[in-house]
Parts: C-alpha cells; sequence; structure tokens
C-alpha cells in the first residue's frame, strides 16, 4: 500500500486497524499508546550490543512511525515518546502512575518483557489481542514457571534473543524457572549443588556451576531487562487519559493525503 505521494503505508494501515479493533471491542474509556523514541535508548550506553542485531530500519518503515502517530493523535488517543526510553519504559510509567490513583491497567502487547507489570491484585494485566486472552499472574506462571516479578531474573537468566541478550550458556527455562521458584532472585542462587537438593533440577551440579561463572553476566542481563518506572515527564494522569473519540477535523485530511478512504467508517466514536 502506498499514499497518493508514494509513501508507503501498508504497516500504518495495519496499525491503524489494530487500533480501530481495539477500541471497538473492548469499549475503553482510557487508552494511550507508547512508541519507541528511536532505536537506541540508555539500555546501549549499558551494553553496546543491546538490539544491535535487528540491523537498520527497512526503508519502506521507517517514514511510517511518523504516520502511525498521527494516526493515534488523530484518533484522539494519548501518544507518548521520550528520548532515550523504550516504549515499555514509558508503559511500565504510565501503568505506575495509574496504580497511584487506584486505578488498573490492561496492557495490550503480547512482549514478555512486559509481563514483569502484571500484578498478583489483578490491577495490571495484559492483553493478547490477536487471540482475545487476558494475561494474569497465574498465567504469567503458567508460561514462564516464576511470578510476574522475578520475569527480569528469568530473561538474565535464559536471555532473550529478540534484545541480543546473552543468558547463562546451558541454562534453559525448565532449570531457570526452578531455581528461581527455589531461590527468588539470581545473587541468591547458591554456588554449591548441595544447597540445591530442593530445587528439582536435573543436573543440579552444573546449573549451580554454570551461573556461579556468569552470574555478573546474568546480572548485567537482569538490569538491561529491568522496565523503567520512573521516566521523567510521562505521567498516568488518569483524566489525561481519557478517550474522548476520534478528532474528525484531524482524521480527514489525514486519511485523505494517505489514500485511506472506508477505514473511517470503522471509528466506533467521534469527539
Amino acid at each position: 500500500m502506498s499514499a497518493p505521494d508514494g509513501t508507503p503505508t501498508h504497516a500504518a494501515y495495519g496499525f491503524a486497524n489494530t487500533l480501530l479493533k481495539y477500541l471497538a471491542e473492548t469499549e475503553a474509556t482510557h487508552a494511550a499508546v507508547a512508541f519507541d523514541f528511536s532505536d537506541r535508548s540508555f539500555r546501549n550506553a549499558i551494553e553496546p550490543g543491546y538490539k544491535a542485531q535487528r540491523g537498520e530500519t527497512p526503508d519502506d518503515l521507517a517514514p511510517q512511525f511518523e504516520i502511525c502517530m498521527q494516526v493515534a493523535r488523530a484518533l484522539g488517543l494519548g501518544v507518548f515518546a521520550e528520548p532515550e526510553f523504550e516504549a515499555d519504559d514509558l508503559i511500565a510509567t504510565l501503568a505506575e502512575g495509574l496504580l497511584a490513583q487506584r486505578a488498573s491497567a490492561v496492557i495490550v502487547t503480547t512482549d514478555k518483557d512486559l509481563a514483569q507489570l502484571v500484578r498478583e491484585d489483578g490491577r495490571v494485566v495484559l492483553y493478547d489481542l490477536a487471540r482475545g486472552k487476558k494475561r494474569d499472574a497465574d498465567a504469567v506462571r503458567a508460561r514462564f514457571g516464576v511470578d510476574p516479578e522475578q520475569i527480569a531474573d528469568y530473561l538474565g537468566l535464559v536471555g532473550d534473543a529478540v534484545d541480543n541478550l546473552p543468558g547463562v550458556p546451558g541454562v534453559g527455562a525448565k532449570t531457570a524457572a526452578a531455581a528461581l521458584r527455589r531461590f527468588g532472585r539470581i545473587e541468591a542462587i547458591p554456588a554449591d549443588a548441595a544447597a540445591w537438593s530442593d530445587a528439582g533440577v536435573r543436573g543440579a551440579a552444573s546449573a549451580a556451576a554454570r551461573i556461579e561463572a556468569h552470574r555478573e553476566r546474568a546480572l548485567l542481563t537482569r538490569e538491561l531487562a529491568t522496565l523503567r518506572r520512573d521516566v521523567p515527564g510521562v505521567a498516568g494522569e488518569l483524566a489525561g487519559l481519557c478517550w474522548r473519540g476520534a478528532d474528525r477535523a484531524a482524521i480527514e485530511p489525514l486519511f485523505a493525503r494517505l489514500g485511506w478512504g472506508k477505514i473511517a467508517t470503522r471509528i466506533p466514536r467521534w469527539a
């Protein structure tokens, strides 16, 4: 897909469809969208190889990020992007602000990193829009074998190929989950295999030795996987996230410029 002026729009069109699907199906009263400001963040200063394997942004995709932001704003949604921070950090900060106001939050994502924000009391859950399923704390445990608050430790041990973060060589998901269920945090996992007797891990001696040998690497990966909940300038003010509907004066010229016709008929609410 391309706009009349030749600008690629296929990804932005899919993004707009996703937003409209969510707003229509959930009848959301408050909503916001978070974007990465760029392909670098404060994490690259800590680990230069962070996300380095992703390479350059495709030429046909780069101009569509701004279109996506324009679409979200025109639809009347709160839009957040901050230099040096990733969208996940903004989401974490927004959720923290909402919790402080005794509100709850639904995070629309399939990203495992954001599972660390899920609350035991159900006030923060994840939502997989494609499958129409919410993931609460029990669902996080069922998928990863650890509590939501242990997700960063879990990633520290197993690594995250998507973000180019190595874990502990030879330590897989089952071993990592069992170790964390027994010992809680990476720094509490003992090097003495005898202390693993009730951890339920096969090859405990090898696992203990591997984690001890790569503990510093695991702690660094955990640091990088831990989301910031205090991004400066981002406030999760409930009133500011109220969705009052799409702005017709902004939508009509934007969609006309993009060559989008019938999609406007799917907007469930106008301001």
